[in-house]
Order: structure tokens, then sequence, then C-alpha cells
């Protein structure tokens, strides 16, 4: 019996080419050309001005490409209802309750009562905020409205995710503790994910693959797998091979960073 070949299976995230320019000055992205495939967790890090908050503009068609190519799914950016993005500001309503704030996206796509509650409602259990329903935004800690914003993407059922930098803004204890819980969530529900980030140790722990980007132009100069095994946990943190890998990846920021040229103000 003869078994037919393997038909190669496309990768979600297609880019050609790929350049972005504002005004008349040294490009922001220049040339990128990069595949993601379904199911990866893929961190962006480099310098300010790399480019970085800028490719997941383009990739959620926020912003248009100066030229090149991107696909989604072989759809283009903003034609896709597959997509969320988490900013780093959890952007809620301060006057809707957190089960409306997580229903915003589904209102705005009309979608009937009906499922967008029971979507909603599976969302906050997912981030564990099932008691905190019907509480305000000013209610919450920073924490919590980052699991907001996160349980809002989260309800449109998405395949992607764009996630900028989304816990930023805070303390070290609550950035782990919110990394562990999206990896538990991940791994229920199989989305990708594209995560842009300062923080070595935090790409490290998310990531099954990492690029790094050099600025002035943008673009990458490392794609780094990262080859520890899911689910990862506190032991992950203390793992000798997760401890290498964060020293690895510090010193090739570093040098990416030492040869920067003047600070950009895109990210």
């Amino acid at each position: 019996m003869i078994v037919p070949p393997t038909a190669p299976v496309a990768p979600l995230i297609q880019i050609q080419a790929l350049t972005k320019r504002f005004g008349a000055g040294v490009p922001v992205l220049d040339g990128l050309t990069l595949d993601v495939a379904a199911g990866e967790f893929v961190s962006l890090i480099g310098p300010s001005g790399c480019g970085k908050s800028t490719l997941l503009r383009l990739l959620s068609g926020l912003t248009p490409a100066s030229c090149g190519n991107i696909t989604i799914a072989g759809r283009p950016p903003g034609e896709t209802d597959d997509l969320a993005y988490v900013f780093q500001d959890p952007t809620l309503l301060p006057w809707l309750k957190v089960a409306a704030n997580v229903e915003t996206l589904l209102r705005l796509r009309r979608m009937p009562a009906a499922e967008r509650i029971r979507r909603g409602a599976a969302a906050l259990e997912l981030v564990r905020l099932t008691d905190k329903a019907r509480a305000y935004p000013r209610q919450l800690s920073g924490g919590q409205r980052m699991r907001v914003s996160l349980a809002r993407a989260l309800a449109l059922e998405p395949r992607l995710i764009l996630l900028d930098e989304p816990f930023g803004a805070l303390d070290e204890m609550t950035r782990d503790h919110l990394g562990e819980e999206l990896l538990a969530i991940r791994e229920r529900q199989q989305w990708t994910a594209l995560f842009v980030t300062h923080s070595v140790a935090e790409a490290v722990f998310l990531s099954s693959r990492i690029l790094i980007f050099a600025a002035h132009p943008g673009r990458v100069v490392h794609d780094l797998p990262i080859e520890l095994p899911y689910p990862r946990n506190q032991d992950t943190r203390r793992d000798p091979a997760y401890l290498g890998l964060v020293s690895e990846v510090s010193a090739k920021l570093r040098a990416v960073e030492e040869s920067a040229g003047p600070v950009s103000t895109a990210a």
C-alpha cells in the first residue's frame, strides 16, 4: 500500500518583505520575513524603537504596511475574526461592570445576547474572576483589571492573540502569577500568541520561540527556540535549563542593545 505524502501545513501567520516607515526617516521595520505556526507562543524582545509593537499593530490591521505582505490564516490583516489584542493598559470602560466589559467586543460584533453572555461567563471563569462579574473596574486590583482585559480577548475565542506588554505595569510577583495562568489557559484553548515584553525571564518562561529585534531599522537578528517542556510552573523558574536560557538570551539582547543607534520613539 502506497501512502500519499502529507501536504505541508501553511503557517498561521506569513510575513513577507514587510516594511513600515513613518515619514521620511529610517524604517521602523525593514524587509521583515517571518512565519509563525499555529500553536506557537512567540515573544518579541529588543531595544526601544525596534518595531515590536508596530508589528502587532500591523498584524491587527490598526496600521497599514508601507510595503510587503501579511496574511493570517490566508487572509489580510483586518479581515479575520480569529484575532484578539491585549494592550498594556487594560482599557476597561469605568462605567460598565466587569461582565459588561468582557462582553464589549461581542456586542460590537452584534452577537446574540445568549451566546454573548455564555462566552463572557466562560471567559471570566477561565481567568478566575466569576465572583467579580458585578464589580466595577475601580474596585479591582491592577492584576484583576488585566485579567478582565484578557477575558475580553478570550471571549472572542480567537486563534491568535497579540499581547503588547500586558503585564509590564505590574509587580514581579503578580506578573509571575499571571504568566502561569496565561499558559494554563493556553493549554486548554491552544491559541497562538505573539507577546511583546522587555523581560527576558518572562519571555523564556512563556515562549516556545523568542525573536530578538534590532533597531534602526527594525529587523529580527536572532530566532531562538525555547525547548523547555510545557506545562511550566514555579519549578521551571528554578530549572538550570531555564536559568541557562535566560542567561543566553540576556547576553544576545545585551549585545544587540550595545550596538543600537539613537533611540527612536517607536516601540
